[in-house]
């Protein structure tokens, strides 16, 4: 079998032993070690012959490839107790598999980073500057916590409210409770959250809690809670 290959193909001499038992269609669990142990040497003097260095690894691979081949020309003698001996090719197998593994996992991670190219990260920045408040509520209150406070003041109005009601028809728009939200303020320039809803019914909640909202984000109002639990304060933005 003439080999052309130069040696500087291979990554080192496991990965030339690898490549000529593919190449000669071996089980690498049962190599026929007189075989390859000739193609090996075979490379290795094709490569002086052609004035190519060879590196001392690649030497010491054809060394011990000719010491097994050398134990197993030499018969065993049957043991009395029929003991397995050990096979002399079983340190190379073990290599050449953990040297395929290795080669194996190389060949995946290249392929993540091939891939890795086509994506491009940024680094984190304060996007602060970028951000719209919506609402100018102090530090300390969000408007989850406003919510909360809307969610339990309605329930309790719901229990406060009389067993026996008249209905009546009373359409109620966001833009007359801003209209009377402000005349609260101007007049007040400081009240409770709680106070702005006067009545109890749905419609009324609703539309007062939607215009505190348009309000607060308008700059119209601006809502304070100066401690968890403490009253939640609505007035008039500095400059209205």
């Amino acid at each position: 079998m003439d080999m052309q290959f130069i040696i500087h193909d291979f990554e080192g001499p496991l990965d030339l032993l690898l490549h000529l038992i593919k190449e000669s269609k071996m089980d690498i669990m049962n190599i026929e070690i007189e075989s390859i142990t000739k193609q090996y040497v075979d490379f290795i003097q094709n490569q002086e012959k052609m004035n190519l260095e060879v590196s001392s690894e690649y030497l010491v691979l054809a060394a011990e490839l000719l010491e097994i081949k050398s134990k197993m020309l030499i018969p065993n003698n049957q043991v009395e107790n029929d003991e397995e001996t050990e096979d002399p090719r079983e340190e190379l197998v073990s290599r050449l598999l953990e040297y395929q593994a290795y080669k194996d996992i190389t060949k995946v991670l290249q392929e993540k980073e091939f891939l890795r190219k086509d994506i491009y990260t940024k680094s984190p920045e304060n996007i602060k500057n970028y951000v719209d408040s919506e609402m100018p509520l102090s530090s300390d209150v969000s408007l989850d916590d406003l919510i909360e406070a809307f969610q339990k003041y309605y329930q309790r109005k719901i229990q406060q409210r009389p067993l026996h009601t008249k209905v009546t028809v009373n359409e109620i728009s966001v833009s007359s409770r801003k209209h009377d939200i402000k005349r609260v303020l101007n007049s007040k320039k400081k009240v409770s959250f709680f106070e702005l809803f006067p009545v109890a019914s749905k419609e009324y909640i609703v539309a007062t809690f939607l215009a505190i909202l348009e309000m607060a984000r308008n700059h119209e109002l601006q809502i304070i809670q100066n401690d968890t639990f403490d009253d939640i304060i609505c007035e008039v933005c500095e400059g209205e």
